[in-house]
C-alpha cells in the first residue's frame, strides 16, 4: 500500500511518515543547504524565516512543474 493510501486510511505516527522516506542526504548537499539557513544569531541555529522562504520557494516550483505534468497528461500542451 502507498504511503498516501496508507495516511488517508489510518492515522500515521511520524516515523511511520519517515519509514517510507529516503533520509539520506549527499554530504556536499548537507552543507549547501546548511550554509544556505544557519544563523548564529537564532537560539535554534538557523534562520527560520530563510528556511520558510527557501521550502515555499521549492514547493511552489514543484507545484508549477505538476501543472504542467497534469497539463500533459490531459493532451493539452505546454
Amino acid at each position: 500500500m502507498s504511503l498516501e493510501r496508507s495516511v488517508l486510511r489510518q492515522p500515521v505516527s511520524i516515523s511511520g511518515i519517515v519509514a517510507h522516506m529516503d533520509p539520506e542526504i549527499s554530504p556536499s548537499d548537507y552543507s549547501e543547504i546548511e550554509e544556505l539557513i544557519v544563523s548564529e544569531d537564532s537560539p535554534v541555529g538557523i534562520d527560520a524565516r530563510k528556511t520558510h522562504v527557501i521550502i515555499i520557494h521549492k514547493l511552489l516550483q514543484i507545484e508549477q512543474r505538476l501543472e504542467r505534468l497534469e497539463r500533459l497528461a490531459a493532451g493539452e500542451g505546454t
